[in-house]
């Protein structure tokens, strides 16, 4: 590593002890506090493990494969709506939380033109033009409208949740720097930051979901030459409406740059591997201590790890599985 890079990590690995930051939300809950408090307590010396989705099919995997539960059970919203499974989302969340897993939710919202159930590629990955984007951002249009009936149906799942007294790191409009979601490729003030922020305000300000820790998931930046506008601050909505900031990385790219540039845009906030395929090794976690958990996407745990690797993380003494001696105890 270079004389350089290695300094900047050491910089802001300094900044990130120093200085933990209060919940962007006043009102955040007890619960809420508790688990962010806990995250900055374990910053730099240790990493949750955690597996996203399938109910707890792939958390059974995990325990076949290294003889361990994950500490971060995650899930997602995306069929949610008058016919979809959001219920059984907040079900099986109750029910983990109650064993004593850290709830990670997600959602790959629908495009709010069109209705649920959303097909993946038919409305998650479909696209939709600068005026429909436009709309969907302009209180009271057509479009607006049909954004808020779809973001007030998961506050109702979300208050489910913050009524049993679980807190959530919730992470909305993932990969946000990426082209493959609606909601993706669309920098500045007016791109995604605006929509974030009103997701925001209707969750905080109008629902009171103080439950919520708010999680900022990118995707690892695209490498453009002398191009600044796909870099994690072009889609960033501000410090003040982020407690948590997060990067997904499928392959064993764990570049320094990315992770500096990361920490840098965070300023002392927490950074996280939000979503992963292949797991971090000993040698990606020696030179970048201060991710805060993994998640593993699905199945990618046996189709893209092999069964030594992921037994070499979890039996790492740095990693935090579920019933560890120092898991959060809730």
């Amino acid at each position: 590593m270079k004389k350089t890079t290695l300094f900047l990590s050491l910089l802001f690995s300094f900044k990130c002890f120093c200085q933990p930051f209060e919940p962007v939300n006043k009102n955040t809950s007890p619960e809420a506090r508790k688990l962010l408090s806990y995250l900055y307590s374990i910053n730099g010396k240790y990493i949750l493990s955690g597996e996203h989705g399938g109910g707890n099919r792939f958390l059974d995997s995990v325990k076949s494969l290294s003889g361990k539960y994950p500490a971060l059970w995650g899930s997602d919203f995306i069929w949610s709506g008058p016919a979809g499974g959001g219920q059984r989302v907040v079900d099986q969340a109750i029910v983990n939380y109650k064993k004593g897993y850290i709830i990670a939710l997600m959602w790959h919202q629908g495009r709010p033109m069109d209705s649920p159930p959303y097909g993946f590629k038919q409305s998650v990955q479909a696209k939709i033009t600068n005026e429909e984007w436009t709309q969907i951002t302009t209180p009271n249009t057509g479009l607006n409208k049909k954004w808020l009936a779809q973001i007030d149906t998961i506050a109702i799942y979300l208050k489910q949740l913050k009524d049993a007294h679980i807190p959530v790191l919730w992470r909305p409009y993932h990969e946000m720097n990426g082209v493959w979601f609606w909601w993706g490729n669309r920098p500045g003030k007016n791109g995604i930051a605006k929509l974030w922020k009103m997701m925001y305000d209707r969750y905080v300000n109008y629902y009171h979901l103080d439950n919520l820790i708010w999680v900022w998931g990118a995707n690892g930046p695209r490498d453009l030459p002398e191009d600044e506008a796909y870099a994690y601050k072009a889609f960033y909505p501000g410090a003040a409406f982020v407690d948590i900031l997060g990067t997904d990385i499928y392959h064993a790219d764990y570049e320094q740059k990315d992770y500096n540039e990361l920490l840098k845009l965070a300023r002392g906030k927490l950074i996280t591997l939000s979503e992963v395929g292949e797991l971090p090794n000993a040698s990606v976690l020696k030179a970048q201590p201060l991710w805060s958990w993994f998640m593993v996407w699905t199945n990618f745990i046996w189709t893209n790890n092999s069964k030594s690797a992921v037994r070499e993380i979890y039996e790492r003494p740095g990693t935090i599985s579920l019933g560890d001696p120092n898991d959060i105890k809730y």
